[in-house]
């Protein structure tokens, strides 16, 4: 199979690096410093269980996406919009295309039988959908933490985990396929039938912990340490799970464990967290946006989740 990876950035290249040293056919597309870097010295991976090296196929051509098997968009998901419409006219008629974004992706109240639902604060004017059809979606969940240290250079922090998933519910084949060639590269890929119910699980703990990181600066473990701060992120997380049921999705773990869970990572800045302190514009909409749009449109009160959300959009306005 013939991978591609648009948008290398820290959860790209890390898994663009892991494709390429496992010997599987995989281009990376890349733009600005991390684009020349990684063309002039491969990708650097940290880790500490061992880096490595390696030189993947390096791209600055959506070009490079024509007759690729597997396409996984790596960017963020205001990248998107951008993006989609410029990738779609390369793609074949049965390429795969594999979703990572934090936070509810473009796709997720589509069905086989209805493509017209979307939300306008992750999908503004339906760019995205009208781009990628419902079809060739595949989505997935990122359990693991990476980031940028510099051009070319990946550390990672911990997790090894990528959740595999049809928007059905069913376990096909080609779901199976990329597993595989996952699991080739070092990574845990296993193939959930609850795709739906495990993306609401990570945004219910994501709709607190990125904000507020953003907010303060703190690390999760400075986060989950704090007690006054936890009692926010414990309201925010039962707003986040009232939504969700609403909008028919099962929880089934409890947020202790997903608090827990957060708390294991340590020192560790959120994504948003970092895009932020890098300049770039920041998962605000797809993470808690989404869940504000949704709150709304089922009148549901979210006031922990409401405020945090404005001090956010506040502050991250002028990116």
């Amino acid at each position: 199979m013939k991978f591609v990876i648009v948008g290398a950035g820290a959860i790209g290249a890390y898994i663009g690096a892991r494709m390429a040293r496992a010997g599987i056919d995989v281009t990376l597309f890349a733009r600005g410093p991390h684009l020349e870097a990684m063309r002039a010295r491969g990708v650097r991976v940290l880790a500490a269980e061992g880096g490595f090296e390696t030189r993947p196929e390096i791209s600055a051509s959506l070009d490079c996406v024509a007759g690729a098997d597997v396409v996984i968009l790596g960017m963020k998901a205001h990248g998107l919009t951008e993006l989609a419409p410029r990738i779609a006219p390369h793609l074949s008629p049965d390429t795969i295309v594999v979703s990572t974004q934090n936070g509810l992706p473009w796709w997720f109240f589509q069905t086989a039988n209805d493509t017209s639902a979307t939300l306008e604060r992750v999908d503004p004017g339906a760019h995205i959908a009208r781009a990628i059809e419902f079809r060739r979606v595949v989505g997935s969940i990122v359990y693991f933490a990476t980031e940028i240290v510099e051009p070319g250079v990946v550390r990672h922090i911990e997790g090894n985990r990528i959740s595999l998933g049809e928007p059905d519910g069913s376990r096909s084949e080609r779901c199976r396929m990329i597993a595989k060639a996952m699991t080739a590269a070092g990574l845990r890929a296993p193939v959930t039938a609850h795709l739906r119910n495990e993306i609401w699980l990570k945004i219910v703990g994501s709709a607190a912990f990125n904000p507020i990181s953003l907010i303060t600066g703190a690390t999760l473990a400075r986060i989950t340490g704090d007690p006054a701060m936890l009692a926010v992120v414990r309201a925010i997380m039962d707003e986040a799970v009232a939504v969700a049921v609403r909008s028919g999705a099962e929880i089934p773990v409890s947020l202790e464990r997903r608090i827990a869970g957060a708390a294991a990572v340590g020192e560790h800045k959120t994504s948003m967290l970092q895009d932020f302190e890098a300049g770039r514009p920041v998962e605000l909409e797809a993470i808690v946006g989404a869940i504000v749009e949704l709150a709304d449109r089922y009148a549901i009160p979210i006031p922990h989740l409401r405020a945090v959300y404005a001090c956010a959009r506040m502050l991250a306005a002028p990116r």
